[in-house]
């Protein structure tokens, strides 16, 4: 009995470390493709206006992929959003980048050959349509808006698409009935406590850094948008359906939302790229898109909402061959 005792312990010791090596195997195989060696290259990723979402996350995804594929070389350009972003990507002036849905759609409707090469690589998160307004503006709907000096933001931008549209759903003339200028999320916040602005409208990821920003200088609000006008909105074209009525959760801004949501509209976000883009370049950058989820998270808080289970509802691009065959190779 003795000796039979140190033989099962050797065959459990032995049986521990095979089941170690197979867990490790599977580990590595989920982070790397087994066998193959990163690819190189270089591509160009557009991202965003600077203190904007996009390119906040760009830049750290950047990170990522250098990690994941150090012979991999990532150029990052700015851009003035996701009309600017979707063009890029659909001419060949960029590879990669991150687009809301309904800029995607939009330009299919309008672009139908170059739309054609557009190929979708992940849904990342939600934008939220933001009007923000001094603490003690008189603007409390979307109608008190006419005659006031609004930014609808940069031409190209997704900004400026959803507020020309969210405008002509309350009865406004974006061309006549407001003054509308042109800002982005780096100079808006600014002309707003300067006081050279009434409102700006900003869509993206919450919180977005310059608006955070902004709130621990100055005191503003954020006026609601309210379901009837999402409704309204459908009526204008096809890609007005990727448009939902939302609440911007109250975690988004607590020094200004005081423990309260805001009514508002929500639109998915879709990471893009084109048909002839090197299928494994692509798988591997997929991987690292989920894989460092957490990571990027910490420090862009809309990139913790990336999830494996929607990722691939790239809706209204189909998948790429690369990032299908990353979605099937980790189906369970």
């Amino acid at each position: 009995m003795s000796k039979t005792l140190p033989q099962i312990g050797r065959r459990l010791a032995l049986r521990s470390a095979a089941v170690g090596v197979v867990v490790l195997g599977l580990l590595l195989w989920w982070l790397f493709p087994l066998g193959e060696d990163p690819p190189s290259g270089s591509i160009t990723f557009s991202t965003g206006s600077t203190g904007g979402v996009y390119q906040q996350y760009g830049t750290m995804l950047r990170d990522e992929l250098t990690q994941d594929m150090p012979r991999l070389k990532v150029r990052l350009t700015n851009s003035h959003g996701s009309q600017d972003n979707v063009e890029r990507v659909a001419t060949g002036q960029a590879d990669f980048t991150i687009a809301a849905a309904d800029a995607v759609q939009l330009y299919e409707s309008e672009h139908s050959g170059s739309a054609a090469e557009l190929r979708g690589v992940a849904r990342l998160y939600d934008d939220y349509v933001q009007l923000v307004v001094p603490r003690d503006s008189d603007v409390r709907s979307i109608a008190d808006l006419r005659g006031k000096t609004v930014s609808t933001g940069l031409s190209g931008s997704g900004v400026r698409l959803i507020a020309e549209r969210v405008l002509k759903a309350a009865g406004l003339d974006p061309a006549k009935d407001v003054d509308a200028v042109d800002a982005g999320i780096d100079t808006g916040p600014q002309q707003l406590k300067d006081g050279k602005i009434d409102a700006f409208f900003w869509s993206g990821g919450v919180p977005t850094r310059g608006l955070a920003d902004l709130a621990n200088t100055f005191t503003f609000r954020f006026v609601p948008i309210e379901a009837d006008l999402v409704a309204k909105m459908h009526d204008q074209d096809s890609s007005t359906s990727y448009y939902r009525a939302a609440n911007m959760p109250e975690s988004a801004y607590p020094i200004i939302q005081n423990g309260e949501t805001v009514p508002t509209i929500a639109v998915s976000n879709v990471l893009l790229t084109r048909t002839d883009m090197n299928p494994r370049i692509t798988e591997w950058l997929t991987r690292t898109v989920i894989k460092s989820r957490d990571n990027i998270g910490g420090k862009v808080h809309s990139a913790q909402l990336v999830d494996l289970r929607t990722a691939i509802y790239t809706d209204p691009l189909p998948l790429h061959d690369g990032a299908r065959r990353y979605y099937y190779s980790v189906k369970p």
